[in-house]
């Protein structure tokens, strides 16, 4: 039996579900698809307020979208200090920072030609 692609639209509801859950804020999503030479479709991106919320949130997205799509990340950095985890889906990439660390590396500016929606919480 073969697995069914994952539509971009469905996992991208999930994850920011899974960020909802755990009161994750400021969350954006980045539409990567005009620009030239990405490394994925969207970037996910949202702030928490400790190491142990950052970890909660990627615990979170991890969890509600492995129930729904049967689906886990190919790769996630960062779990070990916890101020910026990674969770890359392949077309979709979720960035959960610190706020401070999402300050320093302002990767919403690197990524300006990006059209950017700020997600309200749901």
């Amino acid at each position: 039996m073969t697995k069914k692609p994952v539509k971009a639209d469905d996992l991208i509801s999930l994850i920011l579900k899974g960020i909802d859950d755990v009161k994750g804020e400021n969350i954006q999503l980045l539409d990567l698809r005009e620009i030239d030479n990405t490394v994925c479709d969207y970037f996910v991106i949202c702030s928490g307020n400790s190491n142990t919320q950052v970890n909660a949130i990627s615990g979170s997205v991890q969890k509600v979208v492995s129930k729904e799509l049967k689906d886990k990340p190919w790769h996630v950095e960062g779990q070990n200090n916890s101020e910026w985890i990674l969770m890359d889906y392949v077309n979709v990439v979720v960035h959960v920072f610190q706020k401070h660390v999402r300050e320093f590396y302002d990767i919403e500016s690197l990524w300006g030609d990006a059209i950017i929606t700020q997600i309200s919480p749901i």
